[in-house]
């Protein structure tokens, strides 16, 4: 397989992507700055669909009207010229000092209210480039001390931000969702709403419930220690799948954001198998950084491999489907019973109670010792993962 992109595949790439110059806590900058237009028609000539961005990004903090208007005007152009579309924005709420105690949870009122009406801004920004989906990643809403945060107080400013800014989307007839992105933590010690579970939860405290959603990412699932594919199986569940974050990680360590399949690559495997069979129909969005060690030249070898590595995940899935012998082994273990409802149509417990065969001729030493047959379904996974069968 060739495993050539194409915009059908709806493959999308964060500016803050490709864009990062590698400067980490340890070192400075190893690759110079890029031009975003530069990214739109790069990310164009490899097959990408869109590319999404925070504010920042694309127009430097502080400038002045005039000169955002400027860099708006050359991006938009940009994707024109390429065809590339804007399906997801966000905003940088994490990078300058101002938000060093968090932003819709800050302690200072002061600053929340700042923080609110930046979001606004790029909203505008977002509706005008016909993005449906916008994302919130509360980076620095949390703490380091448990004395220093009031969590109930903190979840209640942050629960009025969100609905604040539903309304204001709602009142100007925007028609875009949120995605909360839920992570552990780094680069707080503890972050507010670490894991899918956490984000659901609030979710349904949220005025407007049905217009927010997940943006859940690989690496910071696994950074907890969680399976990424049961996450998003029940993300899915609750109709909450509004974006993803695809990228690479090894393990419950810090946030590596590698590409998309250079970890974990077995649950690689099954999340691809879970997306094209599961109902997601959604970007496949890849926030991933390249490696500090790569030049300009690595940077967009990088962005290649992350399509790349779908793609043939993909192709593998759908040859391990239909595969008699998965077939045979999926029957084995039971897989499709699941679906079945545990109670007939119209029974209630009072015919279970009834129903000798469930408890009284039951025999659980039979069922105990039935083989499942579940190293074997994983071993063809395995194996068409290889490309041996």
């Amino acid at each position: 397989m060739t495993a050539n992109p194409t915009p059908a595949d709806k493959f999308t790439f964060g500016l803050w992507t490709v864009g990062w110059q590698a400067a980490d806590p340890f070192g400075d900058a190893t690759r110079p700055a890029l031009d975003p237009v530069e990214t739109v028609h790069r990310l164009a000539e490899l097959g990408a669909y869109g590319v999404t961005f925070h504010d920042d990004d694309l127009i430097p903090f502080g400038s002045g009207d005039a000169d955002r208007a400027k860099h708006v005007e050359r991006f938009k152009a940009a994707l024109k010229e390429t065809g590339l579309v804007v399906p997801m924005a966000t905003t940088n709420l994490f990078k300058h000092p101002v938000f060093k105690d968090g932003a819709f949870t800050a302690n200072d009122r002061e600053v929340r209210r700042y923080a609110l009406r930046k979001v606004m801004r790029n909203l505008d920004l977002a509706a005008e480039l016909g993005a449906h989906t916008y994302v919130f990643w509360g980076g620095r809403e949390g703490s380091e001390s448990d004395a220093a945060k009031d969590v109930r107080a903190a979840l209640d400013r942050y629960r009025e931000g969100l609905d604040l800014l539903a309304e204001y989307v709602t009142d100007r007839g925007y028609g875009i969702k949120f995605a909360l992105e839920p992570k552990p933590n780094e680069p707080r010690g503890d972050i507010l709403l670490p894991t899918i579970g956490h984000a659901l939860a609030f979710i349904n405290s949220l005025e407007h419930a049905d217009m927010v959603g997940l943006n859940p990412e690989v690496g910071h699932e696994q950074m907890a220690g969680l399976n990424f594919v049961h996450g998003i199986a029940q993300a899915l569940w609750h109709g909450k799948l509004f974006h993803i974050d695809l990228n690479g990680q090894r393990g419950a360590k810090f946030d590596q954001d590698l590409v998309f399949g250079h970890g974990d690559l077995l649950n690689a495997f099954f999340l691809v198998d879970l997306l094209e069979n599961g109902g997601y129909e959604g970007p496949r969005h890849f926030d991933y950084k390249p490696s500090r060690t790569e030049d300009i030249t690595g940077v967009w070898q990088s962005a290649a491999a992350n399509m790349r590595t779908y793609l043939l995940l993909k192709e593998r899935a759908a040859a391990f489907r239909a595969d008699p012998e998965v077939q045979d082994a999926l029957a084995v273990a039971g897989v499709a019973e699941l679906a079945t409802p545990t109670l007939n149509a119209g029974e209630s417990y009072t015919d279970l109670l009834a129903d000798r065969s469930a408890f009284e001729d039951f025999d659980p030493e039979v069922a105990g010792a039935r083989g499942k047959g579940f190293v074997q379904l994983t071993q063809l996974a395995v194996e068409h993962l290889l490309g041996s069968r």
